[in-house]
Parts: structure tokens; sequence; C-alpha cells
């Protein structure tokens, strides 16, 4: 949030300064206001346009209309946080999705292991002694 929040002040503050600068068309200026015309707007902005994964639409017309320098601003910000953020939660997803695959390889394990025993136990006692031990291995299954 914070690396977004000071992205759309930088933006703000740059866009201001190329309004005064460079004479707009009456659309393009309605445009720029909208989206980063004031720290609120342009907040706004940022959110949409890191977490819809529409940061083109945001861009575009900045680059194309105000200052071709924007594209600068935007090549940084979509390298290092949209790209970033991806990797962070997909990362999340990956962990996820490993610990889920292990607990239940582990279970799957626990769940031989007690059928295993439970053939050995023949005299079904909840314990397992060294005859019935000496049986079980020599079952093809077990080995």
């Amino acid at each position: 949030f914070f690396t977004m929040l000071m992205a759309s002040l930088i933006m703000n503050q740059l866009v201001v300064y190329s309004m005064q600068a460079t004479p707009l068309d009456e659309e393009a200026l309605e445009w720029v206001y909208r989206y980063y015309g004031t720290p609120g707007r342009s907040l706004y902005s940022f959110f949409e346009l890191t977490f819809s994964g529409g940061w083109p639409n945001y861009a575009r017309k900045l680059v194309e209309d105000v200052n071709a320098l924007f594209a600068m601003f935007w090549a940084v910000y979509v390298s290092c946080v949209i790209f970033a953020m991806t990797r962070i939660i997909s990362a999340l997803f990956l962990k996820e999705t490993l610990q889920t695959a292990a607990d239940d390889a582990e279970k799957q394990t626990q769940k031989k292991l007690a059928n295993v025993f439970s053939a050995a136990d023949t005299s079904g006692d909840g314990k397992i002694t060294l005859e019935e031990f000496q049986h079980i291995l020599k079952e093809n299954q077990v080995k």
C-alpha cells in the first residue's frame, strides 16, 4: 500500500506540473484530472491499475497525450511493483499447494502403515509380537 501511495503522490505532482507546462486539449485535460488530478483520485487509480491488471489503460493516454517521459515512470512501476506483487501472490499459492500435497502424501503413508500393522496384528490385541512381525515380513506385499 505504501508503494502505491508514494507512486500516486509522485504521479499527481508530475501530472499537475505537466499540465501547467504543456497545453492540453479539453478532453485530455478532463481525463488527466479524472484519474490523477487530486491525490485521492491518483491513489484510487493506482489501486485499480495495480490490482486489476489494466495498467495500460491508465498509462497510454499520459504517454501519448501529456508527455512521453511518463513511459519511464510506467516502465519502472510495472516492472517493480506489479511484477513483484504478481510473483508474491503466485508464490503464496504455490506454497499452499505444495503444503497440501505434502500433507496428502503423509496421510496416505500413515494410512498404508496402519493397514500393514492391522494386518500384522493377527491376535487383535493392538500389539505386534515378534512372531507376528516376522510373519508379516514374509508377505510379498510388504517386501
